[in-house]
């Protein structure tokens, strides 16, 4: 006898459903498991037969198929020990009879308990996809599942549990409706900050419209602290940008009990030992790296020029496109990676090029050497180029309270919603990613601010990537002054933000 039990599978960052089947027949008696398992899906024979006896019931004696359809995809992982068991105690009548718009998840313990699995979220708008009415998943799933309407979701922390819900003896509540809030703010303020208001001007214009910033300074200037108090004015966000980076993290085995969805934007700042698969993703079977687990968030690197040249080059593509493709033996998985980075660096080796105090004995060839370890393309890349020079003592000796994140996030967040009502219903979120469409429907140039443009694009020897960026920088800057056309001094503002000259010495 065929019994088809309904179940869900993970590929990259997207769910699809998957069939189940379990056959009883005559014979010696064995267990397989056939449909591309890995190891982890075929010791499932184990966990289900003790479970099976544990809880009490009679584990059929007879020739036992599983089949995973489809069987052309790889099935990782131990989410189909539960349906597994309830396909086999169906097919051994020990079970009430399921239907077809029902489908179950989870890992067992040998006791029968049902532990948590990665990949809920995006399991479970699989599930909706594919018409499935009934999803039942571990407990401890329960929140980051119940993010998806239009499904009636059914946590169980144990098989008798599901057991005496689906024969009515003791229904299953459903867990409360996800509803997302704002991230807990964070403990780091700008008011913190004394001095260096260019650098947090440059770094709200770059959290108002998503855009990548380099900051460039001797050691103690404060470049790491500014970078570490970016979260507390970055924009609010989005259910769907939740969701994204949601599942992201489900799939990564990021999320927990305590932290069942992603509220606020991610902040990633990996070492500068890390290596190019760390970076983009990967391993024998596929994860995602930090340029995802950065999506609808930022990416810091410290000591940019100390990263390996491979883990800084592979950011070049993603940057432009807002997705990275990882290809292994196991598969080809494809990531968003829509991400701002932020990077900050030395002057040069020793750290105290142009300082007043003239400690610097660095010679221009180990400067030209230190800087270009960051090429030329990944450099255009980056819209604001921002220097930030040591604090004064008198700065230092004020103490004066500088303007709090909470201030400066209100501009930010009324600049983003501004964003968000001109790109309604397209793909682009923010500024930064608009394409040559959105330029030259938001971007257009009175005569002045034309002519700035064009003795900018000569006298800096600009690539028309750079006078993109400008002009992407620029509409931000207008944004922020809630201007609906972009002027000749948004244009200045956006162009001082590019008059770095680390490129000419890399």
């Amino acid at each position: 006898m065929v019994v088809v039990i309904k179940s869900l599978g993970i590929t990259g960052i997207d769910g699809y459903p998957v069939s189940v089947e379990c056959d009883l027949s005559n014979g010696l008696p064995a267990f397989d498991v056939v449909g591309l398992p890995d190891t982890s899906v075929k010791e499932s024979r184990d966990r289900v037969r003790a479970a099976v006896k544990n809880c009490g019931f009679d584990f059929p004696v007879r020739r036992i198929t599983v089949n995973l359809a489809p069987a052309d995809l790889k099935k990782e992982g131990p989410i189909y020990d539960l349906p597994i068991l309830v396909g086999i105690m169906s097919a051994s009548k020990q079970f009430p009879e399921i239907s077809d718009d029902t489908a179950f998840i989870g890992e067992l313990s040998l006791d029968g308990k049902i532990r948590p699995v990665s990949g809920m979220l995006p399991m479970a708008l699989a599930a909706k996809e594919a018409g499935i009415k009934d999803l039942f998943i571990p407990a401890e799933n329960a929140t980051e599942a119940s993010a998806v309407s239009g499904i009636n979701i059914y946590p169980a922390s144990d098989i008798m549990q599901i057991i005496k819900h689906i024969s009515g003896e003791e229904k299953i509540s459903p867990p409360p409706k996800f509803e997302i809030m704002s991230g807990e703010a964070p403990h780091e303020d700008f008011a913190d900050v004394l001095g260096q208001e260019n650098a947090k001007r440059a770094l709200e214009i770059a959290a108002a419209g998503g855009h990548n910033i380099l900051l460039i300074g001797p050691p103690g200037s404060g470049k790491s602290m500014l970078a570490k108090r970016l979260p507390s004015i970055l924009p609010d966000m989005t259910f769907d940008e939740a969701l994204s980076a949601t599942k992201i993290y489900s799939v990564a085995g990021l999320l927990s009990g305590e932290r069942p969805f992603v509220t606020k934007r991610p902040f990633r700042s990996p070492h500068h030992t890390i290596s190019a698969i760390g970076m983009t993703g990967g391993g024998r079977l596929p994860k995602p790296g930090e340029i995802s687990l950065s999506h609808n968030g930022v990416l810091f690197l410290d000591e940019m020029p100390e990263f390996g040249k491979d883990a800084l080059e592979v950011l070049r593509q993603p940057l432009e496109d807002g997705e990275v493709t990882v290809s292994r033996v196991a598969g080809s998985c494809t990531y968003p990676s829509r991400f701002m980075l932020v990077c900050a660096m030395n002057p040069c080796k020793c750290g105290w090029r142009g300082h007043p105090s003239n400690r610097c004995r660095c010679t221009d060839e180990s400067v030209r050497r230190y800087i270009g370890r960051i090429s030329g393309p990944l450099l255009d890349r980056i819209d604001l180029h921002i220097e930030v020079p040591s604090v004064k003592y008198e700065d230092l000796e004020k103490r004066k309270k500088a303007e709090s994140s909470a201030d400066i996030r209100a501009r930010v967040n009324a600049a983003r919603r501004i964003q968000n009502e001109r790109f309604s219903g397209g793909s682009v979120t923010s500024n930064a990613y608009m394409g040559p469409e959105e330029l030259r429907k938001h971007c257009g140039l009175d005569e002045s601010g034309s002519a700035l443009m064009k003795n900018a694009f000569s006298a800096l020897n600009l690539t028309a990537r750079s006078h993109d960026r400008i002009l992407k920088v620029a509409r931000t800057i207008a944004d922020l002054s809630g201007e609906e056309r972009i002027k000749a001094e948004h244009i200045a503002e956006a162009i001082q933000y590019r008059t770095s000259d680390l490129e000419s010495r890399s």
